[in-house]
């Protein structure tokens, strides 16, 4: 039984590879802080499937947490509304401001108990932790980005998940981590590296300040996060898990809030950049956090219609340096260090502020869009009904000397 568990789970790793999932973040909370139910769920994943002039189907959900806000340690009805939609998802456990992750297990659990392999089938990785890494950095820290987590907190993390489900049909689910690109070059957090299949890059050039974040060099600037995230993490799958324009606001440094600039970061850093090549997770669909004054969301009221125009021009302005993502042959399998995304008794949304909440049922949001530098992830994420998003397989083969290029080059720009 055992053994057929897991050569299940690796099948499943292998077509989570061969897979570019398109989906958008979803925070466990809307933008009054009221809870999400399953019709809520059941409403924005419809919404993603059919938005008007969307570049391929987006299908996948990226998750915060495994609980539903505001209870102890219910699963959160968004498993139900992916099982009805036919939604792929990102699982998360929220890591931040805690010492376990056992309520988020808990949850986990009873989900798989509950709703079988109508579920289980549908998850295409796990995330421990959501920027946790980055809150404790020193650009964390002087942005009051909240409490988050050490790097072996966070390995310890992936072990307790590994075990919990060693036995279950997500004993080869592959796990990861999701925090901002820069984070990954710096050798403190390299035993988190290590621990995960998968890495979950976060960037936000819009909240890059004293960089030239103007919407012009915008594209620029995702370009050498995401060639210095490859060039760190080597041969594992970078999954682009956070990204966007939004749509109105007060400006950052250089960078302007428009609807015309989230068409323009839309088309030259999406559709050049990330549709169809890598597995990529959108910020936003709608916007969950009201405390956050930049308002990333596609559409408006989850009307299919997006708030601007989502089909992908033929030619671009940006040229595309970043070493093209091929997809492995093969992910690591079940064995292979842990690590998953947002949830441990937090409520997190998605939206504009990172909110770590430690403790179950607790509601915080932690770290605002606006109180903290970009770079990192640009939005929200509150206890329990975390938001963040997930998955693609990516060989960087031949990095060793590309990947020095770049890393020169990166740094040099910086």
């Amino acid at each position: 039984m055992r053994v057929s568990i897991i050569t299940a789970g690796i099948a499943a790793v292998g077509a989570a590879a061969q897979q570019n999932y398109l989906g958008f973040n979803s925070g466990a909370t809307k933008d009054d802080h009221s809870a999400k139910f399953k019709e809520d769920f059941v409403a924005e994943f419809r919404t993603a499937r059919n938005l008007e002039g969307a570049p391929g189907t987006f299908s996948a959900v990226r998750l915060y947490t495994n609980i539903q806000a505001y209870s102890e340690d219910d699963p959160i009805e968004a498993f139900e509304a992916a099982v009805e939609t036919d939604t792929n998802i990102l699982l998360g456990v929220w890591a931040s401001g805690t010492d376990n992750i056992d309520k988020e297990i808990t949850a986990l659990k009873k989900a798989v108990d509950n709703l079988g392999t109508d579920f289980t089938d549908l998850v295409i990785g796990i995330s421990i932790g959501s920027e946790d890494l980055y809150r404790i950095s020193e650009t964390g820290i002087k942005n009051k980005a909240g409490v988050g987590n050490s790097p072996q907190a966070l390995v310890g993390f992936i072990e307790d998940f590994r075990d919990a489900f060693s036995d279950t049909p997500l004993a080869g689910v592959p796990v990861g981590h999701v925090d901002t690109w820069d984070i990954w070059p710096n050798t403190t957090n390299k035993p988190v590296l290590d621990a995960v299949d998968w890495v979950g890059v976060n960037s936000f050039p819009y909240y890059e300040s004293g960089k030239g974040n103007s919407i012009d060099n915008a594209p620029a600037l995702f370009d050498r996060s995401y060639a210095t995230a490859l060039a760190v993490v080597g041969d594992k799958p970078v999954w682009i898990t956070e990204t966007g324009w939004p749509a109105s606001g007060p400006d950052w440094d250089e960078a302007e809030a428009s609807l015309e600039n989230a068409k323009y970061y839309w088309d030259e850093v999406g559709c050049r950049q990330l549709f169809g090549k890598t597995p990529t997770f959108w910020y936003i669909l709608r916007d969950s956090n009201p405390d956050n004054e930049m308002k990333f969301a596609v559409t408006k009221n989850l009307n299919t219609k997006p708030l601007f125009n989502l089909t992908c021009p033929t030619t671009f302005d940006t040229p595309t340096n970043t070493p093209t993502t091929a997809l492995p042959s093969s992910t690591s399998s079940a064995g292979s260090s842990p690590s998953s995304t947002s949830g441990s008794g937090s409520n997190s949304d998605s939206d504009s502020s990172s909110g770590s909440g430690s403790g179950s049922g607790s509601n915080s949001d932690s770290d605002s869009d606006a109180d903290r530098e970009p770079a990192v992830d640009g939005d929200d994420e509150t206890v329990n009904g975390n938001d963040d998003s997930a998955a693609s397989g990516r060989v960087f083969s031949a990095a060793t000397c590309v990947g020095l290029a770049l890393v020169a080059g990166v740094f040099s720009l910086f």
